[in-house]
């Protein structure tokens, strides 16, 4: 366990530790964010200040929502999302790094057998279930070795929206992280939900969000997932519950500050991070009835040979394997589940049914009753036990089922406390609400900066060179730009300096912010400024002993590097004077 230095409130320029964080705030890559727990809410907070979501509130899809439940608004968002965004998990989008690299960058606050007890990038595998199914072939890690890993970097909403010049894209993209905190936004500016019920967790692979409304709402990539639909046992369930079923919780994230798994310092309410470990415990348990059961069933495929359905027609029963009636539920509206079975087993052919029980079968049906007259805990292991003398099957031992179903209906969340105790250290919520209006939450943040770090850090996240130092945004440029370089080694100096005049002279982002040079040359566009920065990194990547030099006057930026120099027209309004 370590100790996460607090940013500094009067940082100055050459403070080492400072400008790593704040740089890897302008990065925005997996690996930083696990490293700096700030930089989770702090990208929360820099897409709460663009007006991209903020004009979202004036879409045609969104009006009428405040007449809306909070659970519904929530439902609207989603689809809004679905329809605007894919899910990205192109690892060689944002280029590679080492882990040498990596390791030696931050060594001061973690060391390598920590790292690849908890980092997807440095080794970690996750419990039993990712060995099975050998987690690292399925997200593509397996092609990177100990030489090159991915950068896995996090999108701004501008980088995210600015994926559809991109070849084979016709929306916005962004990956897991980018989509929780686009989620965590959007929640507060167009559904206006209070930050105190926005959770963010991430574990070494995915991250996703709770939001404390209704029964609980987990985000999921671009789904959302409810309580019941967390139990309704279908593929699209499964898949979202393998995090949380199979993961450390690395890092929460909320208003009033984060926990790690790692460090022993916190900076969470106690209260809210209490508040939220009652309310998820909850979400991810539940209790024993039909319909759960009939649930099961649909995720345990396997165990449907157990059972059989009966059902009663013109005044006969008869019965059917349930295996069959969970094949024909694919290509129906109806569910073995809820109150629409009969319905579906009306649609089956009369053919699948016999006229008398199937042998060694448990009746399905019997369990409507059985539950409404028997209380069952599947916490008590007497409960279990007299479940076990229930499912009486001979293809599948009675304990199997219990242990399985037990596992479906319970999940223990490991929480980044559950290891050992936490020393909570406040640092104070960031108190905002929508009404407040974009303007206003900027001034409000601004007014933080001195003595919150995260605050301090959305902007960096947010990229404003008005207000940041230069410093953060052309070491992230210079040394973690690896798109650019790499695709530019073919390419003479001429040809790289005409590939990036012949870009479209517009930045993906508003005002006096400013791309980085890989979202420069992955989007084939950029203001004069952002282009000469790009060339400036290329160029330094290919002569490091050299100094590049960057002029702008607000209207106009001059690169300058030997006796060569190329001019641009930039629309940014910064003055500037750099050099790397």
């Amino acid at each position: 366990m370590s100790h996460s230095p607090v940013l500094p409130s009067q940082h100055e320029p050459s403070d080492a530790q400072w400008l790593e964080k704040a740089s890897s705030a302008v990065t925005l890559s997996d690996m930083e964010i696990f490293i700096f727990p700030e930089l989770l809410f702090s990208l929360v907070l820099a897409n709460m200040m663009s007006p991209r979501i903020w004009a979202w509130r004036e879409d045609p899809w969104f009006e009428g929502i405040q007449k809306k439940s909070p659970y519904r608004r929530v439902l609207r968002l989603k689809q809004f999302i679905m329809d605007h965004y894919d899910f990205n998990l192109d690892l060689d989008t944002w280029g590679l790094t080492t882990q040498e690299q990596e390791l030696k960058r931050f060594s001061a606050w973690i060391d390598e057998e920590t790292l690849s007890q908890s980092n997807a990038l440095f080794g970690y595998e996750g419990d039993k279930y990712y060995f099975d199914m050998d987690i690292r072939k399925h997200f593509g890690l397996d092609k990177y070795g100990d030489e090159e890993i991915p950068y896995w970097k996090t999108e701004t909403v501008e980088a995210m929206d600015a994926f559809r010049f991109k070849p084979g894209y016709t929306t916005g993209a962004g990956e897991c992280v980018s989509l929780s905190t686009l989620y965590a936004a959007a929640l507060f500016v167009v559904c206006r939900i209070p930050l105190k019920d926005i959770f963010l967790l991430a574990t070494p692979l995915h991250s996703q969000n709770f939001i404390d409304v209704q029964n609980g709402v987990l985000t999921n990539n671009r789904r959302i997932v409810t309580k019941n639909m967390w139990f309704n046992g279908s593929e699209l369930s499964y898949r979202a519950q393998r995090a949380l079923r199979n993961e450390q919780v690395t890092v929460v994230a909320h208003h009033t500050g984060w926990i790690h798994s790692v460090y022993d310092d916190a900076t969470i309410d106690p209260a809210a991070y209490t508040h939220l470990k009652d309310r998820l415990s909850g979400f991810l348990r539940t209790e024993i009835s039909y319909e759960l059961l009939a649930c099961f069933l649909r995720q345990y495929s396997q165990i449907q040979k157990c059972f059989q359905i009966r059902h009663e027609y013109h005044g006969k029963p008869r019965y059917i394997a349930a295996e069959k009636v969970y094949a024909y539920e694919h290509n129906s509206a109806y569910k073995v589940s809820d109150k629409t079975r009969d319905k579906l087993l009306e649609e089956i052919d009369e053919y699948e049914f016999y006229s008398e029980p199937i042998e060694q079968r448990i009746e399905l049906n019997m369990f409507d009753t059985y539950f409404q007259s028997n209380r069952i805990d599947l916490d008590k292991p007497e409960d279990q036990e007299r479940l076990r003398s229930v499912f009486t099957c001979q293809n599948t031992r009675a304990c199997e089922i219990v242990r399985l179903l037990v596992e479906f209906a319970r999940i223990d969340p490991r929480f980044p406390d559950r290891e050992s105790a936490k020393s909570f250290v406040a640092v104070g919520p960031i108190e905002l609400d929508p009404d407040m209006g974009r303007e206003r939450i900027v001034e409000h943040l601004a007014s933080l900066r001195s003595t919150h770090p995260i605050a301090e850090l959305a902007f960096y996240a947010g990229r404003d060179m008005a207000h940041c130092d230069w410093g953060p945004f052309l070491k992230a440029a210079v040394e973690r730009s690896p798109v650019s370089a790499r695709a530019a080694e073919s390419m003479s100096d001429v040809e790289v300096i005409a590939h990036l005049e012949a870009m479209p002279n517009e930045s993906i982002y508003d005002g006096t912010r400013l791309a980085q040079p890989d979202e420069v040359w992955n989007y084939g566009r950029g203001d004069g400024l952002e282009r000469a920065i790009c060339l400036a990194g290329i160029f330094k990547a290919r002569r490091p002993g050299e100094r590049v030099q960057v002029r702008s006057d607000g209207a106009t930026v001059t690169l300058t590097f030997g006796p060569e120099s190329v001019t641009w027209s930039s629309a940014k309004g910064l003055g500037a004077d750099l050099s790397v």
